[in-house]
């Protein structure tokens, strides 16, 4: 299974030494909940570098986004794609995914403690500069990203790919730290223009640093290869797209952290 970033995947060097991919499962709790992140950073690299939080899209942690974060290791990144669910569960069932989803997002305060428990694990890692931290996330890591962004996370920026897009809570806006990317299917029918116009109100009114980068043509989960394979209306991979949507993740990030990526 490959995953296009728009890079090779197959080299990465750093002052000409090549790139020693770790990857490895990092256990950490929120309250009672053990979760299970994965890991991934070039162990070619001296010191501590920027790090990035993955969130997955509603199926869990899967093999999509643990190829997110080893994608964005080639890059120079330390990245851990966070168990938002617990316990390492992830599903192929959409009427289970919806579930799991579901009850976290109805529970919003308790979605951003989970999400704040793997940035937490992320800044703790010896690779990790603390000082530099973002957070990207797929569809339900989209809105994970933006609520815990809202919850006044000490990020750098928050990427969400065609996430929903939630709005911060009355008196949220300022606190507000990261500057923000979203990557929205212009034909994505699960959200109507007036949602994106509100989100789009809501960031102006916080004074927000942001950016809205709709893609004609595009749909729903379009980064994702197995997207279409399970025959939703209105959900698709687009090849394309993806690549121009991981070229704007890639600039961001070298925007917000500067020197430390590729």
């Amino acid at each position: 299974m490959k995953y296009v970033l728009g890079i090779s995947l197959i080299l990465a060097l750093a002052g000409g030494v090549e790139a020693k991919m770790v990857t490895k499962t990092v256990a950490y709790r929120q309250d009672g909940t053990v979760c299970k992140g994965y890991l991934a950073y070039d162990d070619a690299l001296p010191g501590p570098r920027p790090g990035v939080l993955v969130v997955h899209e509603w199926y869990g942690l899967n093999d999509f986004a643990r190829k997110q974060a080893e994608n964005l290791a080639v890059l120079g990144y330390a990245a851990l794609a966070a168990d938002i669910y617990g316990e390492g569960r992830s599903t192929t069932d959409r009427e289970e995914a919806a579930r799991l989803s579901g009850a976290l997002r109805n529970q919003p305060q308790l979605l951003r403690a989970r999400a704040r428990a793997g940035l937490d694990c992320l800044a703790a890692q010896p690779q990790v500069d603390p000082r530099r931290l973002a957070a990207m996330g797929f569809c339900f890591g989209g809105t994970t990203v933006l609520e815990l962004a809202y919850s006044g996370a000490d990020l750098q920026g928050v990427v969400s790919f065609h996430g929903g897009l939630p709005l911060p809570q009355a008196g949220e806006g300022q606190n507000l730290k990261a500057k923000v990317l979203v990557l929205h299917g212009a034909d994505d029918p699960f959200l109507k223009p007036q949602e994106v116009a509100a989100f789009e109100e809501a960031l102006r009114q916080a004074g927000a640093d942001w950016q809205l980068v709709l893609f004609g043509g595009a749909v729903h989960s379009f980064t994702n290869p197995e997207a279409t394979r399970g025959g939703v209306p209105g959900v698709a991979y687009n090849a394309r797209v993806a690549a121009r949507a991981f070229g704007y993740l890639r600039l961001f990030l070298q925007e917000v952290f500067g020197a430390g990526g590729k």
